[in-house]
């Protein structure tokens, strides 16, 4: 954690600044970010990236945010087993690993964030165009995945 002394003419106080976690969507194609408020209550969507642009992305956000650890869903079947998708991102971690070797990583279970990510667009007030974005459900996947881990994070402690 950071100290931030903030000071005006009005009033003088110190804070700390609380690190982020931030999650990832990862697919072949694109990749759906979200990332925490600095309390780490609320996930809120980030950012879609394409797969090939996301080391250079997650570089330059690790030099402008305090991030504790990345989560990264894990694709399973309903019976626990591997999906097709599942030794893409296992590699994945293994890369960023070797990239950020000083970054907490952690895989969660990421089963029907795309459906519940696509419930939520189709119910929602978008346009029909915007509606077919699936860059739109790779992030708000990313969120729902970040806020459940937030969740049962929260609910460990009581």
């Amino acid at each position: 954690m950071e100290k931030v002394e903030v000071s005006t003419s009005s009033f003088d106080c110190t804070f700390t600044k609380v690190s982020r976690i931030l999650a990832i969507d990862y697919g072949t194609k694109r990749c759906g970010l979200a990332v925490t408020d600095n309390l780490q209550i609320i996930a809120k969507g980030l950012e879609t990236v394409h797969a090939k642009d996301l080391m250079d992305f997650l570089k330059d956000y690790f030099e402008k945010e305090i991030i504790e650890r990345v989560i990264i869903g894990l694709p399973k079947n309903l019976n626990n087993e591997d999906t097709d998708a599942t030794e893409h991102v296992r590699r994945f971690v293994k890369f960023f690993k070797r990239s950020f070797p000083d970054r907490i990583i952690q895989t969660v279970d990421e089963r029907f964030t795309s459906k519940m990510a696509s419930d939520v667009i189709a119910q929602s007030n978008l346009k029909k165009k915007d509606k077919k974005n699936k860059s739109l459900v790779d992030e708000i996947s990313a969120c729902i995945m970040l806020q459940s881990y937030l969740e049962m994070k929260n609910n460990s402690f009581t």
